[in-house]
């Protein structure tokens, strides 16, 4: 589940609170235990969001946060580091993700710190977002000890522009690439034309939604996780019932093919 929007956008805004933390709650029970959030997001608030949500939770739960590019410096990311885990209420982060590149500030200090995190405690594992190949080759030879474990970009049926190098690579060096506006941000609900149909005949055929369909075409690829956000508890239920079944192979090609 992704949480953009949650807890304000680039401010916080605690109005919708309510609404927010009790989808995450039902995403959790639905079987959705990835929750990805960001010290950027309602400035540091959305973190504060899934905490509530998660404070009466008791089986597993893979949480991720990531950190804002001005922080890349060393005693930076550490500090951000430290008060995103007093926002999440978690002695441990099981994801901490670059969130954007910052060629400001040298990689290899960057990532001296993570793994100074790592080596801490306080993060599991290290991931990157929105990097290039090319970048995320230079930050993982800045590591000495660790290696990175995912990339999280945008991917959709509508934007496939990292299909080119970023997920080849991905699949190559055993890196999950997390998908984040895997739904188009509303468009493929809203769209129209000729590969709407195709879509919309299979999920016809298959008794689910064009999202559902959607999302099982993203999960289809080898390495690739999907964190729809929702904050309408109807579209949390048919977000989680994405998973469980697979397209055929011709679906997935005629799907495939439509919105090449």
């Amino acid at each position: 589940m992704g949480t953009w929007g949650m807890g304000g956008g680039m401010q916080a805004d605690s109005s919708r609170d309510s609404e927010a933390i009790e989808a995450l709650k039902l995403g959790l029970d639905l079987g959705m235990i990835h929750v990805d959030t960001a010290e950027m997001y309602g400035a540091g608030h959305s973190e504060e969001v899934v905490a509530k949500a998660l404070e009466d939770w008791r089986e597993p739960v893979f949480v991720a946060s990531k950190v804002s590019p001005s922080h890349f410096a060393y005693d930076d990311l550490l500090r951000s580091a430290r008060k995103s885990l007093d926002r999440l209420e978690r002695k441990q982060m099981d994801l901490y993700q670059l969130h954007w590149p910052n060629p400001r500030i040298p990689i290899a200090e960057t990532m001296r710190a993570m793994e100074k995190l790592v080596l801490d405690g306080m993060v599991r594992y290290i991931g990157v977002s929105n990097f290039s190949v090319n970048q995320m080759k230079e930050a993982q030879a800045a590591l000495s000890r660790e290696e990175i474990v995912s990339n999280q970009v945008e991917y959709s049926l509508l934007d496939r522009a990292i299909e080119k190098e970023v997920l080849p690579y991905c699949r190559r060096e055993k890196v999950t690439l997390i998908a984040y506006s895997p739904l188009g941000q509303g468009r493929i609900a809203r769209g129209r034309g000729a590969p709407f149909k195709v879509i919309d005949e299979t999920a016809s055929r298959l008794g689910k939604s064009r999202s559902q369909v959607a999302l099982n075409w993203l999960l289809q690829h080898e390495s690739v996780v999907v964190i729809p956000k929702a904050s309408d508890k109807k579209h949390v239920m048919e977000n989680a019932a994405a998973s469980g079944w697979k397209l055929g192979a011709k679906e997935f090609q005629d799907i495939d093919k439509a919105f090449r």
